[in-house]
C-alpha cells in the first residue's frame, strides 16, 4: 500500500483529534522547516541561558533535519490544544502568582496520553500498513512553532509564542513524526501582531527581542522555573509575585484579551489546591510534602529549592509586614546559601518599605 493513498482519512482524524481535546491540526513536510537559523544565532550569543541542552551538538542536528530523528518520517502532524487562561492580577494580588498553565495537571503527562490513543486509532485504521511515529510536546529536539506555521495554524508573536487566529496563544502544542506521506497544508502567510509592541512594552525585565526571540536569562518563566542559581538582585523586584513562570506577555496581548476562550481540556481545569497556594502554606513543606501536594502538576519541575526561592522573592516584592514573621522565622533554621541571600534581600525591602511609609 502506497505511503501517499491516505487523504481519505483527515476527516476521520480530525473528529478523532477533537475528541481527544485537541482544537487545531495541521500537516508539514519534514523539509519544510522554517527559522533553523534564527535559532541557531539564539543559542549562539548566549540566549539559552544555562540550558545547554538546547545548544548539544547532536540536538542542533535534529533541529535542522527531523530525519535525524526518525529517517522514515514523511509527514509532521502538528495539534494545539488550549488551556484556560486564569483570572489573577499581577498588579493587585498580594498573593503568589502561577502561570495559567500550571493550574491543572501537567501537559507533559496529560498530551502523550491522548497522543498515544490516537496513534493507536490511526494503526487500526491504516492495516496492514505498519505505522511508524515519533510523539513530542515540548519534549524533543523540534522546533515546534515553526512546525506550527508550516503547518498553518497560527504566527509566531513578537512574544515568541504561536498566536492562533481568532484564538489567541493559550495553547499547548504537540507533535507527531509519521511515516505516512499526508498532503500538507501550506504556511500561515500573515504576521497579524502589526505595529503592536503591548508584550515588548509590558515585559518587567525587558526580555523580549526584536526578532521574536526572548533572552531567557532575564525571563520570568526560566528565572522561576529552569533556574537553579540565585535570581539575579538586578531582576528580583521586577518579577513581581510571580512564583512559577508567567503570563504577563500573554495577558496583554489583544488576540488574548479579545479572543482567548477557547474551552479546555478537562485535565487543565484550574485546581483549587493550587488556587489556595500561599506563602506559608509552601515555605512550611518538607520534600516529600512538597512531592504530594504537587503530584502530578508541572510545579514539581522548578524543586521544593527553587519555588522556597521565588516564594521568598515574592514575599519581599509584596512589601506585606505580616510576611516579616515567615522570613524570621524560616532565617533562624535556613542554611542553604541560596535561600539565606533570598531571605536578607527580602527582608531588607519589607523593611525599608515600612520604613518609609512611617
Amino acid at each position: 500500500m502506497s505511503t501517499s493513498n491516505f487523504d481519505y482519512l483527515k476527516d476521520s482524524i480530525k473528529t478523532e483529534v477533537l475528541n481527544l481535546g485537541f482544537s487545531h491540526i495541521g500537516y508539514c513536510s519534514p523539509a519544510q522547516i522554517m527559522d533553523f537559523e534564527i535559532y541557531l544565532n539564539w543559542v549562539n550569543n548566549g540566549f539559552s541561558a544555562d540550558m545547554d541542552y538546547l545548544k548539544r551538538a547532536d540536538a542542533l542536528e535534529k533541529r535542522k533535519e527531523p530525519k535525524k530523528i526518525m529517517k522514515s518520517v514523511q509527514t509532521i502532524i502538528v495539534l494545539a490544544m488550549p488551556y484556560i487562561p486564569s483570572d489573577q492580577n499581577e498588579n493587585s494580588n498580594p498573593k503568589p502568582l502561577i502561570s495559567s498553565y500550571a493550574f491543572g495537571r501537567d501537559y507533559h503527562e496529560v498530551i502523550p496520553e491522548q497522543l498515544k490513543s490516537f496513534t493507536n486509532w490511526l494503526g487500526e485504521k491504516i492495516k496492514p500498513f505498519c505505522l511508524e511515529y515519533k510523539i513530542y510536546t515540548d519534549t524533543g529536539p523540534i522546533l515546534e512553532r515553526s512546525m506550527a506555521v508550516n503547518s498553518g495554524l497560527g504566527w509566531i508573536g513578537k512574544n515568541s509564542c504561536l498566536i492562533i487566529p481568532r484564538k489567541g496563544s493559550y495553547f499547548f502544542l504537540a507533535e507527531i513524526l509519521i511515516n505516512i506521506e499526508f498532503s500538507v497544508d501550506p504556511p500561515f502567510p500573515h504576521d497579524l501582531c502589526g505595529n503592536c509592541q503591548k508584550c515588548i512594552v509590558n515585559c518587567p525585565t525587558g526580555c523580549i527581542l526584536d526578532n521574536r526571540t526572548i533572552d531567557a536569562s532575564k525571563c520570568i518563566s526560566y528565572l522561576t522555573i529552569e533556574n537553579k542559581k540565585e535570581i539575579p538582585k538586578n531582576l528580583r523586584e521586577k518579577m513581581g509575585n510571580w512564583v512559577f513562570g508567567c503570563d504577563i506577555c500573554q495577558k496583554v496581548c489583544p488576540w488574548n484579551i479579545r479572543f482567548s476562550s477557547q474551552p479546555a481540556h478537562s485535565h487543565f481545569k484550574i485546581s483549587p489546591k493550587i488556587q489556595k497556594i500561599s506563602f506559608d502554606s509552601i515555605l512550611e513543606l518538607d520534600e516529600m510534602e512538597f512531592k504530594m501536594k504537587f503530584k502530578e502538576s508541572p510545579i514539581l519541575r522548578t524543586k521544593l529549592r527553587g519555588l522556597k526561592r521565588n516564594m521568598i522573592n515574592a514575599m519581599g516584592n509584596s512589601k506585606e509586614i505580616n510576611n516579616l514573621k515567615i522570613i524570621n522565622r524560616l532565617a533562624d533554621t535556613e542554611g542553604d546559601p541560596m535561600i539565606v541571600d533570598q531571605l536578607i534581600w527580602s527582608k531588607s525591602k519589607i523593611v525599608n518599605f515600612e520604613s518609609i511609609q512611617n
